[in-house]
């Protein structure tokens, strides 16, 4: 077991990461730029290192200040959260030659997964399903002659990293002039990779995803599938959790073969494989995500595990506690992203939390990473919390989400949490499944609605 384990990241994440290395008698080490020396994740923690000024690049980016802290402060491993150096092979190489565990994936198993291209590629090996598309694409003739070969529409994809990055829907030619160097920028900029590469776009797909956890000693577990069709501008909003979001015959095979390629390809950690279904139900793998996810908590509460407290251990060398067969997910979750940011523009929106109440109550679960009295930053991500529910059916959890948003108070700053009223209330979520496309298709498309959610945010406290 680790002694001492250091949190290289901030936020709701780094309380997670807090949380579950106490419960395993672990000491916490914090570290923090200088906008974040009263963090909710800075107070909870046994220590706290300022590692540099609010910029991202020279604080939570900034490798020698990490590692110099984990050096500090005597930390044997360092957790990366999400976000951040979570999948950087490089810092994973920097830990391993300071003779610290990076509580992750090797640096040569994050090259093999974590690179889009690269996992399509151990995708094709194992035979995993994959949307028709392309290596990587050094010139925009290239990508011109692929697409001509491939056809419209398509996706132009950062190899590098996800969450929106880099993508562009080209539906011709000329959109995809347009689009290449600005997509080569943004993907240099979020990545520090400006490589891209072409995929088929699906105009109405769900996005379905499998949360893997592999150890040192050959035992590798699927042990849940999430929803995380409820996206904007490709990124998750709302994400769900129950048994048979993939179904057949085809599906389970799809598993077996998932859990294969991560066995014979050395893979140990957490991990979440991500497909794309089209509108006939055939899956095609997406990505690999190389980290523990923002929405893993309602993988956790179907299963009643620790996902977190899992993936420390197995970079700690140890066996995985679930059982081989582990046992069937229960009942429903649904999780909601609650940011600060302006509900109808989606404008981030810093500044102090005046109050803060978050819901309870039986099967309410609540992330977060601030406090009433703490200042929003406008430096990073403006996610402030995660509201997870769980229910016998998914109808009960949709009922105990609404009573959840209902009882959440946030003051001083603005927030989504009207936006997620409406999403659970909408006849077609709750009739359900949607794609991708569900919010800018209903709730976005009438002016109506998004009057009503400036509205409601700024209803008074009743």
């Amino acid at each position: 077991m680790f002694r001492k384990v250091l949190i290289a990241n901030r936020g709701e994440i780094a309380v997670r990461v807090i949380r579950a290395c106490k419960e395993l008698g672990m000491r916490t080490v914090a570290v923090h730029s200088q906008c974040d020396v009263d963090a909710l994740h800075v107070r909870l923690a046994d220590e706290a290192v300022c590692i540099g000024p609010n910029s991202a690049s020279r604080s939570y980016l900034h490798i020698p200040a990490l590692v110099a802290a984990a050096e500090i402060t005597g930390a044997d491993a360092i957790h990366p959260g999400y976000g951040f150096l979570s999948e950087s092979a490089a810092f994973a190489e920097v830990c391993r030659r300071c003779q610290i565990t990076f509580i992750g994936p090797t640096p040569e198993a994050m090259r093999a997964w974590g690179d889009k291209v690269s996992a399509r590629a151990q995708a094709r090996r194992f035979g995993i399903p994959l949307l028709p598309g392309t290596d990587t694409l050094a010139h925009l003739s290239d990508a011109l002659d692929a697409a001509r070969e491939l056809g419209f529409p398509l996706m132009l994809k950062a190899s590098g990293g996800g969450g929106g990055r880099g993508l562009k829907i080209v539906r011709d030619e000329a959109a995809l002039v347009r689009a290449f160097d600005s997509a080569r920028a943004e993907a240099q900029a979020g990545f520090g990779n400006p490589e891209l590469f072409l995929e088929r776009f699906i105009e109405r797909p769900r996005h379905i995803e499998l949360q893997v956890i592999a150890d040192h000693h050959g035992h590798v577990s699927c042990v849940g599938e999430r929803e995380c069709s409820i996206q904007r501008r490709h990124q998750k909003l709302l994400e769900e959790s129950s048994p048979g979001l993939l179904s057949g015959a085809a599906h389970g095979r799809l598993i077996e073969v998932a859990v294969e390629a991560l066995r014979e390809t050395g893979y140990r950690s957490l991990g979440t494989l991500e497909f794309i279904v089209d509108e006939q139900g055939a899956a095609y793998f997406l990505e690999m995500n190389t980290r523990v996810q923002v929405e893993h908590p309602v993988t956790e509460m179907v299963t009643g595990l620790d996902l977190v407290a899992e993936q420390i251990l197995v970079a700690a060398g140890g066996r995985l506690t679930i059982p081989v067969k582990p046992m069937a997910p229960r009942g429903h979750a649904i999780e909601c992203r609650v940011n600060a940011e302006d509900p109808v523009t989606f404008a981030p929106s810093p500044g102090r939390i005046t109050e803060y109440h978050p819901p309870g109550g039986t099967g309410v679960r609540v992330d977060g990473g601030v406090y009433g009295g703490c200042v929003v930053p406008p430096h990073y991500d403006s996610l402030l919390a995660k509201v997870i529910v769980h229910a016998a059916t998914r109808p009960q959890a949709i009922a105990r989400m609404r009573r959840a948003l209902d009882e959440f108070i946030v003051e001083g700053v603005r927030t989504n949490l009207a936006l997620h009223r409406r999403i659970i209330e909408h006849p077609m979520f709750t009739s359900g499944p949607m794609s991708t496309r569900f919010l800018e298709e209903t709730v976005l498309r009438d002016p109506s609605p998004r009057v009503n959610l400036d509205a409601a945010a700024a209803r008074p406290l009743r």
